[in-house]
């Protein structure tokens, strides 16, 4: 045997041990395990066998020493070797065991059932883990935060948010990991590998946990419900998000501007406001965006893609969350109140713009002159007055504006269009504007109706 540090020979691993008790090396019980590897507070002897035709074969050497006087008992074990393999996929394995395990992967073969939920398992360990579900049992307690787990592995990688510990990292972007697993499912990001493929539309996912949830969209299945709304859910991390609605909790805060959010993904998207950064981009307009699902939205306007319809009137939308807003419309649902005077709204961001009049707060402004907006698409619309950017123009006049809306309500002086009736003396007008200030004409204003024709 040679040191690979020193190139000592050795005849044998015993004279090795000889050489690091002669060295002043103090120990009970010690475990060499590859060669290249050093000892800690030892020379740097390690181990290593040099083969036929100059090969090195690592080798691990265990020595135990009940009593420092005494000779030592070592023992030399060869790596395993992996004489099992799949005939499928042809992975090795080096117990027969580890392979019957594998093979019920290609072979579907799942003969463990959960007696609660008719569950399938192709391992009995498996099944044992799942039925913790139902029990409740979480025996695998976090002595940072308390948190409980049912399983150990989970604890474990767990733990390594307390220790920030990140021992993964991916060789294309140099990001890390916690956890290896993580590093596999992201690695797939640059190989552009997908092969977990939904059979309704084809569609493909990085992770089999990502079409398993796709699927429910199909499905129709939602088997998560808020027990405050009944609302009801297909992920329960959707579920546990909306929740904090009910309760008002938000733990996540913005450190540069202190507004806080119920998760974390809202917060990572909220601070790219700050940092400024766009990494989406349109490969049509060239146009940036923070989020990659407001790209994915704005590059249906080139496509002219309207996939999502509405029921009642055949409406088609971009994307669904417009659909949604449009709905209310139908069904006069408006659940967003002001506590101050009380009126409703039937989209959330409604309310939030709304409230910004008693507040009196003007979040935008223009870095020209510095005049200050409560919308951020009047802050966009003004900017425009300083870069003489008029971008609709009238066909009829060839008079310019900076908004599509006020070429529109121009238009309707072209045509006599007149829109907007007193509800007392039935004078017409054609912008609203013009309405409101007809109507302090009349007493008892505030209670007049507006009728559009």
């Amino acid at each position: 045997m040679k040191c690979s540090v020193c190139v000592k020979y050795f005849s044998c691993a015993k004279e090795f041990l000889k050489d690091t008790q002669e060295s002043g090396l103090k120990i009970n019980h010690i475990s060499l395990n590859y060669y290249f590897h050093y000892i800690p507070d030892h020379r740097g002897h390690t181990v290593s066998r040099e083969m036929e035709g100059g090969h090195v074969q690592s080798v691990e050497v265990e020595v135990i020493f009940s009593s420092f006087d005494q000779e030592p008992l070592t023992s030399i074990k060869e790596p395993p070797v992996k004489g099992y393999q799949c005939s499928e996929c042809m992975k090795c394995f080096s117990h027969r065991s580890h392979l019957l395990i594998h093979e019920k992967i290609h072979t579907g073969e799942k003969p463990y059932q959960c007696s609660e939920c008719l569950k399938c398992f192709s391992q009995k360990s498996h099944l044992v883990v799942h039925k913790k579900i139902h029990t409740g049992e979480k025996p695998f307690q976090c002595s940072e935060c308390l948190r409980c787990f049912s399983q150990k592995s989970h604890l474990i990688v767990h733990k390594k948010i307390h220790t920030g510990e990140k021992p993964h990292q991916c060789s294309e972007c140099l990001k890390r990991f916690s956890n290896k697993s993580d590093l596999m499912k992201h690695f797939k990001i640059h190989t552009g590998e997908k092969p977990y493929q939904c059979s309704e539309c084809l569609k493909c996912f990085y992770q089999k946990s990502h079409l398993v949830r796709h699927e429910k969209i199909h499905a129709g299945e939602k088997p998560y419900q808020c027990l405050e709304c009944l609302k009801c859910f297909c992920r329960k991390s959707n579920l546990v998000i909306h929740e904090k609605i009910h309760t008002g909790e938000k733990p996540f805060q913005c450190s540069e501007c202190q507004k806080c959010f119920t998760n974390k993904s809202s917060l990572v998207k909220h601070e790219k406001i700050h940092s400024g950064e766009k990494p989406y981009q349109c490969l049509q307009c060239l146009k940036c965006f923070t989020v990659k699902s407001n790209l994915v939205n704005h590059e249906k306007i080139h496509t002219g893609e309207k996939p999502y319809r509405c029921s009642r009137c055949l409406k088609c939308f971009g994307n669904k969350s417009d659909l949604v807003k449009h709905e209310k419309i139908h069904t006069g649902e408006k659940p967003f109140k002001c506590l101050v005077c009380l009126k409703c709204f039937g989209i959330k961001r409604d309310l939030e713009r709304h409230k910004r009049v008693h507040t009196g707060e003007k979040p935008f402004q223009c870095s020209v002159c510095m005049k200050c907006f409560r919308i951020k698409r009047d802050a966009v619309v003004h900017a425009k007055l300083h870069t003489e950017e008029n971008l609709y123009q009238c066909l009829e006049c060839m008079k310019c504006f900076n908004r599509k809306s006020n070429l529109v309500q121009h238009e309707q002086v072209h045509r006599g269009w007149k829109p907007y009736k007193c509800a007392e003396c039935f004078k017409c007008f054609t912008f609203k504007r013009y309405l409101k200030r007809h109507l302090k004409v009349h007493t008892g204003e505030k209670s007049i109706s507006v009728h559009s024709v």
